[in-house]
């Protein structure tokens, strides 16, 4: 009987175990920015308040301005892309050059499919080869780009962040929009959206690509000329160097719905958190 007792102990601590460790923690990625709107960096863990449906949350991990963070450049290649592929070339390799040496780097391409043409690495030089192999040629499938890369770069430890191109409005994506901007959500990753052309005269897809940049703490951007192509993607570079990652467990509850986060400086109630918004649990 004694056996049979310690051995359904451990079996209860084996699954107790395995439980917490299966829990998603909530990723929450903010900026802090002061009355000045200047980026405050290195604030210590102790500062921070995160508040979830109103109530406050402990958190279990945190990664400074200064940590090393994991960056998935997506591309439009598609044929509307061949008189602005250039411009994003320069633009992207000028952003690998600013990147920190810890910082990693991912390259994908989307028309129809989506394609990884350079995996996460921490070698720039390779990202720009990958970058300059880049060709304009398909239709636009957006959403299923988004949602695509938001799930599979998800699993990578510390913060991540996706930085988008797009000229075009979608015309080949299987998910609807709505469906897509879910499952990106979900995961929570920052996305930094860049609009030009068609992207930006599309009305409907301008206000979902800016929805979906707010509400994951992220920005959206529109570019009108090639040097505001340049200019936009030096801005986003200075905006990654300034992100802090915060996670704590989620709350029991709907696990379908929608749930509010706000974040606050202990403090310093001047000073201005740009971040995610919200989550859904599952």
């Amino acid at each position: 009987m004694k056996i049979r007792t310690v051995v359904l102990l451990s079996a209860v601590a084996s699954a107790a175990a395995q439980f917490r460790s299966d829990v998603r923690l909530v990723e929450v990625y903010a900026s802090v920015y002061d009355h000045k709107g200047l980026p405050v960096d290195n604030l210590p863990r102790e500062r921070f308040r995160v508040v979830d449906e109103g109530h406050p949350q402990a958190i279990v991990s945190f990664e400074t301005t200064a940590d090393a963070f994991s960056c998935a450049i997506l591309i439009d290649t598609t044929g509307s892309m061949r008189d602005s592929l250039g411009s994003v070339r320069n633009a992207v390799s000028n952003l690998l050059d600013q990147m920190r040496p810890d910082d990693a780097v991912a390259v994908y391409g989307f028309s129809t499919s989506l394609k990884t043409l350079q995996d996460f690495t921490t070698d720039k030089a390779s990202a720009k080869r990958a970058v300059g192999r880049t060709r304009a040629g398909g239709e636009t499938a957006l959403f299923d780009a988004i949602s695509e890369t938001s799930r599979e770069i998800a699993p990578r430890q510390g913060k991540k962040v996706i930085v988008l191109f797009t000229d075009g409005a979608d015309n080949a994506s299987h998910l609807v929009p709505d469906a897509a901007i879910r499952r990106a959500l979900k995961t929570g990753i920052p996305i930094y959206a860049v609009a030009e052309g068609e992207a930006i005269r599309e009305g409907q897809l301008l206000k979902q690509l800016r929805s979906l940049a707010t509400q994951t703490g992220g920005l959206c951007y529109q570019a009108k000329t090639g040097h505001d192509i340049t200019k936009i993607f030096t801005d986003i570079q200075a905006e990654l160097k300034h992100m802090y990652l915060l996670s704590y467990k989620p709350p029991g509850g709907d696990d379908s719905r929608w749930r509010a986060i706000q974040v606050a400086i202990d403090g310093a109630p001047e000073y201005k958190v740009r971040g995610k918004q919200g989550y859904f649990p599952q």
